[in-house]
């Protein structure tokens, strides 16, 4: 670290113990980084964004109590120069897009930590946005597919949840009809053979969790 500069301050949100240990290491050898707080859900990291003001927050995405997404909404609209990296083990184009939309400057894989994390950390906290390229390459492959609505994600998470087509007319209050009408439409949006294919790709992509 040069002369007169201080480090990047890094607040680190995930609810894995053993991960927030290894990234706390990580930093911990790095003269221009020093991690300032830690969270394990997204409502703890809205109070301790608060507290510490971070240069840089690296942010799960599935969490308990609230997840990433939601708090890195929470947090850019308290603190709209918020620099937030994302650190999931999902490469799915439709959680990406929701992660980048709600305001996170980077995407990174779990799996990557060692090799990507700190010069990622570096290039957010000097206003560069960086997307892994496997993230960025499902971006670019489905860039022009039609969205599902917001009724369609559902009907595919009940279907997820192995709720035959009546049921799912029951749980959301509309015919079986309906929802035939809602699944022909899941199926031909992601080009899948079937529901279990359909749900396959959901999932894959991030339109669904389980």
């Amino acid at each position: 670290m040069s002369a007169g500069l201080d480090p990047i301050r890094v607040l680190s949100v995930d609810d894995h113990p053993i991960l927030r240990e290894g990234i706390a290491a990580l930093i911990a050898n790095q003269a221009d980084m020093k991690l300032v707080a830690q969270a394990a859900n997204g409502r703890e990291a809205i109070v301790q964004f608060r507290a510490h003001r971070p240069d840089v927050t690296l942010m799960d995405l599935q969490m308990p109590e609230m997840s990433g997404i939601d708090a890195i909404i929470a947090i850019r609209s308290e603190f709209r120069d918020a620099r937030i990296i994302v650190l999931t083990t999902y490469a799915g184009d439709a959680l990406a897009q929701r992660a980048l939309k709600a305001g996170a400057l980077a995407y990174v894989l779990k799996g990557l930590v060692r090799k990507e994390l700190l010069d990622t950390i570096r290039a957010v906290h000097a206003g560069t946005k960086r997307i892994n390229a496997e993230v960025a390459a499902q971006l670019a492959d489905h860039a022009v597919d039609d969205v599902l609505t917001a009724r369609e994600i559902e009907v595919l998470a009940l279907i997820a949840a192995g709720n035959a087509n009546k049921l799912i007319a029951d749980r959301l209050s509309i015919t079986e009809q309906t929802v035939k009408g809602h699944v022909k439409s899941i199926l031909a949006k992601l080009s899948a053979n079937d529901r279990t294919h359909a749900v396959i790709l959901g999932l894959q992509r991030g339109i669904i969790q389980l």
